[in-house]
């Protein structure tokens, strides 16, 4: 028969399981928020841009659901410093969540904004591919925390700075148009704040990354190198 620690250590264990979900589930939603907020961006489709906004709510929402419960836990369970650290960490990774969802946000809005202006014959090429890797990073930082892979972690943190680089390309690159074409200025400026928002939503990806190595190798590498952050994985 089991005893009633073997029953508290179950229910326990079933709270964590349950938050894990929720995180992920609230990462789904940030991912149709990414995805949904550039097409908008590049199709100059407004209500899209409008259903990007909307879903922000939900996406808060679930920020503040999933940080009560946590907090629920630390209260009444007082967790051992392995499940302290598990919690620690999806409160982190929850905040890097929300915030994604606010730079979509940006992007719907400055969709909106774009939609109301001639369109570039090249449909904002220089965003597209850009947007893409963003995107590709973002899904790769949620399925390494669904699998608590550190390994796949650090390849995300190595796309951030592929792309940072093309930002800067994109900046460079926008720059030179307004100083051709002044007419080009107000166009510009917007997809310059839209690249920035793409390239703060690869950061957030790899501060979720950093959040799951946290979690699998017990050690905080937000402040170190990747090469350092390499070797604490390979040292595990």
């Amino acid at each position: 028969m089991a005893t009633t620690s073997q029953h508290i250590s179950q229910q326990f264990e079933k709270e964590l399981q349950d938050i894990r979900s929720s995180v992920l589930t609230m990462g789904g939603l940030i991912e149709q928020q990414v995805e949904n907020a550039q097409k908008a961006l590049l199709t100059g489709d407004s209500e899209l841009a409008r259903s990007v906004i909307s879903l922000d709510d939900e996406v808060n929402a679930l920020e503040v659901s999933i940080d009560e419960e946590c907090i629920q836990i630390i209260a009444l369970r007082q967790p051992t410093a392995g499940d302290l650290r598990l919690i620690a960490g999806i409160l982190k990774t929850i905040t890097d969540l929300e915030r994604i969802g606010d730079e979509s946000v940006s992007i719907a809005r400055m969709a909106m904004s774009l939609s109301e202006i001639d369109r570039p014959k090249t449909n904002y090429r220089e965003l597209q591919s850009l947007g893409k890797h963003v995107l590709s990073t973002l899904r790769d930082a949620l399925d390494a925390y669904a699998r608590l892979d550190s390994k796949k972690a650090i390849k995300v943190a190595h796309e951030d700075r592929e792309i940072d680089a093309e930002y800067e390309g994109i900046i460079r690159q926008l720059i030179t148009y307004m100083m051709e074409d002044p007419r080009t200025v107000g166009k510009a400026i917007n997809m310059m704040w839209s690249a920035r928002s793409l390239e703060r939503i690869g950061d957030h990806a790899s501060n979720i990354c950093e959040h799951v190595i946290y979690l699998v190798e017990g050690k905080d590498v937000r402040h170190l190198s990747l090469e350092k952050m390499k070797e604490v994985v390979k040292g595990k």
